[in-house]
């Protein structure tokens, strides 16, 4: 019997790295059914995260996809974000035509919750790429809809790479820790993919050249965002490569035996000053919190790049 694929809506702030898990969801039919993707302010003002999103569907070659824009700033917080990573477009590298598809009308707080909803309590992934607004924003207004959540699995946090924002916070939890500590404690399982496994996953010159050798406009795009996101990382880390972050929770979904984690509990800090947005990880059991995520620690590098290479070139 073939299972069938796993619904998911993308929440995501694209960032080259978010383009990269959209093409690998929308290049993998049979194992999740994007039901939509929502933008959220992050890497960049909300602007151009919904437009860059549409024009990521459309190099993708589905323009059929349903975009919806969400929250422009976080629940309490101004925004903060990183052109200093991504460029000012937030998809610098690649000149990409302007989308034609349309953004949906609807709210995509409002996507969120009517989808959760609608569909079977327990068949819905929500796959946050950024801040977490939108989604503590859905549990908010719409509280019974937690519990009708099939998983959680987002790109958030760090713990032995501990920050790369401010000393102590992974940014897309720093952004809105506040919207990070309601999906915390919301009790939904959750999946974790922190800065410890991103930073396994570098788009080494070797794995550049294979994004280029597929030969498609997609794999030529693709090698272009990797040079241009490398380069911020290679100076700051003095690594081979740019972590392509986000793609790891599309990767997940497709192929978990390529990841190792440990089912733990992580609190985040909102209160202080010098570690706000931290993700307080008890990796080591020395709390007696109970567990609240899969904090992932590990993954098959090559087999990471294997698969969205080998994904890419369906596009």
């Amino acid at each position: 019997m073939i299972p069938h694929p796993r619904k998911i809506i993308i929440d995501t702030d694209p960032g080259q790295d978010d383009a990269f898990a959209i093409l690998l969801a929308l290049a993998s039919p049979a194992e999740v059914e994007v039901l939509g993707i929502v933008a959220v302010a992050g890497n960049v003002p909300l602007a151009l995260t919904q437009k860059n999103t549409r024009m990521i569907c459309e190099l993708a070659g589905k323009p059929q996809t349903k975009v919806f824009a969400g929250c422009d700033r976080p629940l309490q917080r101004k925004l903060v974000t990183a052109e200093h990573v991504h460029g000012k477009t937030g998809l610098d590298g690649p000149i990409l035509p302007e989308p034609v598809m349309a953004l949906q009308d609807q709210h995509g707080v409002d996507f969120i919750i009517e989808t959760l909803r609608r569909e079977p309590a327990g068949t819905v992934t929500l796959c946050p790429l950024g801040p977490l607004t939108n989604i503590a924003q859905a549990f908010l207004q719409a509280p019974d809809v937690i519990a009708r959540v099939q998983e959680i699995v987002l790109m958030g946090g760090a713990y032995f790479q501990v920050g790369n924002i401010t000393p102590a916070a992974e940014f897309n939890i720093y952004v809105d820790p506040e919207a990070a500590a309601i999906v915390f404690k919301s009790g939904v399982p959750l999946v974790v993919m922190p800065l410890d496994v991103t930073h396994k996953v570098l788009t080494t010159r070797a794995r550049v050249e294979a994004f280029r050798a597929i030969g498609s406009p997609v794999g030529r795009v693709a090698a272009d965002w990797a040079d241009f996101f490398e380069r911020f990382d290679k100076e700051k880390y003095g690594s081979d490569g740019g972590p392509l972050h986000d793609p790891t929770v599309i990767a997940y979904l497709i192929q978990p035996d390529l990841f190792k984690g440990r089912h733990i509990n992580v609190e985040i800090e909102t209160q202080s000053e010098l570690t706000l947005g931290m993700t307080v990880a008890d990796w080591w059991g020395v709390t007696d919190r109970p567990a609240n995520a899969y904090f992932i620690g590990d993954v098959d590098a090559q087999g990471f790049f294997d698969l969205l290479t080998e994904r890419l070139a369906r596009l």
